[in-house]
């Protein structure tokens, strides 16, 4: 098995749900932000995170926010050049999970990998030898969706508590979230 490890990182609701048409279904600067922590921050200045993702969430990130900085951006799609010719240098597309894998092994600067969707791309990531764990924000309340979240089998993924992560409940306006991770097993 590669070194790789794969984090997973999601927001979704009571029903699972992670996005409609496109876009969130909600607006949580505070989850945003927690966001923005987990999969930039590095324990060796030197290094960097990468981020991997299926086409369709790269389209749905708003241009001013495209590619998403400090981190090596990697595209799953299985129209390879068509994407390529479409997304800024340094943008790494790939057409499988294992290439984004080997393409982060035959770099020595990346220090953690994050899988942010979507529902395919982290299904493929949780069932793939190289998953660690998933940090997923459960929001407590439901939302019309068209995109979820695959289901967490609970004999694989066990919830664990991490240090850095807060465990009490989050609050923003009227939405309570909870920040959880799942260990696979």
């Amino acid at each position: 098995m590669s070194k790789v490890k794969l984090n997973l990182i999601a927001a979704a609701c009571e029903n699972m749900g992670i996005g409609i048409n496109g876009t969130l279904p909600w607006k949580l600067k505070k989850e945003m932000t927690y966001f923005t922590t987990m999969t930039t921050k590095v324990k060796d200045k030197n290094k960097i995170n990468a981020v991997i993702m299926g086409r369709i969430t790269w389209d749905c990130i708003p241009n001013k926010y495209r590619p998403l900085n400090n981190r090596v951006n990697i595209v799953l799609t299985h129209h390879v050049d068509d994407v390529k010719a479409k997304v800024p240098d340094g943008v790494v597309v790939v057409p499988s999970l294992d290439e984004a894998i080997r393409y982060i092994e035959g770099r020595e600067d990346i220090e953690s990998t994050w899988v942010i969707g979507g529902s395919a791309i982290y299904k493929a990531a949780m069932e793939h030898e190289n998953c660690g764990k998933i940090y997923l924000t459960e929001i407590q309340k439901s939302f019309n969706c068209d995109t979820f979240f695959p289901n967490i089998d609970k004999q694989q993924f066990h919830l664990v508590d991490e240090e850095e992560i807060p465990g009490e409940r989050q609050l923003e306006g009227d939405i309570s979230y909870f920040f959880r991770v799942y260990k696979k097993l």
